[in-house]
């Protein structure tokens, strides 16, 4: 690997770890906008981070060394999520694990860990938050693989890298089965990062919330980490949805100036995405817990059938 593609595979970690909780900010400024609010500024989730790494961590007296490592497993699983995710380079030292099934595995073992930590204490909003998530994991993640797989089908490879160079070398145009996918991509997201309609991020009623819930434990340090890993993981699945739908402008090899223009390229693809998020989330209401089942349904059913289109109609340009 040269020396452009550790260049590159660092900017994409730095710049996710800078840039994901300024997505955060601007999602949630765009909302208050749409909402006729002012809202609490474009950085709050910088001051809000810069505030608690500077706070001590309390900690219960059961608390077992999973509840201490948890935050750390969750922000590295997080990191890495985003850094095998090519939205500047599809040349990156990170291409052999870039693998569907290994990105999907990731977001199940931050899962695992945020919500066995949620249980740790023996809180009773603790375990009801960790049961929720499972359940939504359970139903999120077969709809994401299908959403890939998809993808997977148009390039034959389950590689990231591989599919995000089949995407950006066709034609720009409407295809069925991608567009039955983003959809459905659309609506994991908003499952897996506990966006309304599914959850509420702002909300802290113990019997609604779902993220929430599984931090309520966590301070200082811990929480700083806890947060800045949701905000990455809003950032990884905003950066999947760029890297399968929207591909054009994504560095090759050995193309250092297409580099540099696919950071402000990237830029401009998350402030859009960021708007489009707000805008479908002031437009939506918060469903009842017992609804997400359905939802999530719904969205394993519309990949499935994007699946089936792509099958039966064929990807053009194979």
């Amino acid at each position: 690997m040269s020396a452009l593609g550790f260049a590159a595979q660092l900017l994409e970690i730095l710049a996710a770890l800078a840039l994901a909780p300024l997505f955060l900010g601007w999602v949630n400024q765009c909302r208050a906008w749409l909402q006729s609010r002012r809202g609490p500024g474009l950085l709050q989730p910088y001051r809000t981070l810069h505030k608690l790494f500077n706070k001590d961590s309390v900690l219960a007296e059961r608390a077992s060394p999973l509840f201490r490592a948890a935050p750390y497993l969750v922000f590295g699983c997080m990191t890495l999520a985003c850094g095998i995710v090519p939205t500047l380079s599809t040349e990156l030292p990170l291409s052999p694990a870039a693998d569907a099934i290994a990105l999907v595995g990731l977001f199940a073992l931050a899962r695992v860990f945020v919500s066995l930590a949620a249980m740790d204490i023996g809180t009773a909003f603790g375990s009801l938050g960790a049961r929720r998530e499972m359940l939504v994991g359970f139903l999120a993640e077969p709809a994401l693989l299908m959403v890939l797989f998809t993808t997977a089908l148009i390039s034959d490879s389950t590689s990231l890298t591989t599919i995000v160079r089949t995407l950006s070398a066709r034609e720009v145009g409407i295809q069925p089965s991608l567009a039955l996918a983003a959809v459905a991509l659309v609506m994991v997201a908003l499952a897996e990062n506990a966006r309304v309609p599914v959850d509420n991020p702002a909300t802290h009623l113990e019997l609604t919330m779902i993220h929430e819930a599984l931090v309520l434990e966590y301070s200082g340090r811990h929480l700083a980490l806890m947060e800045w890993a949701a905000a990455l993981k809003l950032f990884a699945y905003a950066c999947i949805g760029i890297a399968l739908f929207v591909p054009w402008g994504v560095a090759g090899a050995h193309a250092p100036l297409a580099l540099l223009a696919a950071l402000p390229l990237l830029l401009a693809k998350l402030a859009l995405g960021g708007f489009l998020l707000a805008l479908l989330e002031t437009l939506s209401a918060k469903m009842r817990i017992f609804r997400v089942p359905e939802f999530l349904g719904m969205a394993f059913m519309l990949a499935v059938i994007a699946m089936l289109v792509n099958l039966l109609l064929g990807a053009p340009g194979r």
